[in-house]
């Protein structure tokens, strides 16, 4: 296995939740970890979780001239890491289509245009956060999984594209982020305690769980193209998609 030891590591989506985690994981195993996101409040406060030696960057990832002045400074990077989105919710009647193109938009071609104009080191990894509906269907979640599914088969086929740099996914389950403050406490409590007895791991996920599984992506140099499950068992059984 590598070591991040002293590795320059790009969280994209970094300043909270799952992206969050991620940064955490990667600077306790020592690397030099970059965040970039939107909010320079999200990014101040984040930065003060990661260590002296983090760095933060306000970046709209949506924006084409954003990003790739971002990386014009032909900087390598030995791992860059993508997780965003948000939105997308709802029966696909109700939904409006500027509200879909947002949705795309927030995710699969922040991913694209990220991996587009990233430039990675010789051994180095692309890692992307996806989500389990990618993969299983579950009511009133079309466009999440089409966006999802989207993002999986693009690190597949990027895998290809930018070898040897190796390019992975990884497909969360529920996991306890700031996606969820948009219901009452009552409700979200109701709702992983509902959840976490229906899986087998019999708990509900936490950013730093992902960060673990990015961890292994970026540490193992025999794997690529490959869209890895981290959902507490909730692929297993039947309906519990999310």
């Amino acid at each position: 296995m590598n070591s991040l030891q002293g590795k320059s590591v790009l969280v994209v989506g970094g300043s909270s939740g799952i992206g969050l985690g991620i940064a955490q994981v990667a600077a306790g195993e020592g690397a030099q970890v970059t965040i970039a996101s939107r909010s320079q409040r999200k990014l101040d406060a984040a930065l003060a979780t990661l260590g002296a030696s983090a760095k933060a960057s306000v970046l709209d990832a949506g924006k084409d001239a954003e990003v790739d002045a971002f990386f014009g400074d032909g900087r390598k990077w030995d791992h860059v890491v993508t997780s965003a989105g948000m939105g997308g919710r709802g029966a696909l009647p109700s939904i409006e289509m500027k509200t879909a193109y947002a949705a795309m938009d927030a995710k699969f071609w922040v991913y694209f245009r990220v991996a587009r104009a990233a430039k990675i080191a010789e051994g180095g990894t692309l890692t992307f956060v996806s989500g389990s509906l990618g993969t299983k269907a579950a009511f009133g979640s079309a466009l999440v999984s089409a966006t999802n599914a989207a993002v999986e088969a693009l690190g597949r086929g990027l895998a290809l594209d930018l070898a040897p740099v190796r390019v992975n996914v990884i497909s969360p389950g529920v996991v306890d982020t700031p996606l969820w403050n948009q219901f009452s406490e009552e409700r979200r409590k109701e709702f992983f305690a509902t959840t976490s007895q229906k899986l087998p791991a019999r708990r509900i996920g936490q950013p730093r769980d992902i960060g673990h599984a990015v961890l292994f992506a970026m540490t193992n140099p025999f794997l690529t193209g490959q869209v890895i499950q981290v959902d507490g068992g909730s692929g297993i059984l039947p309906g519990t998609g999310h």
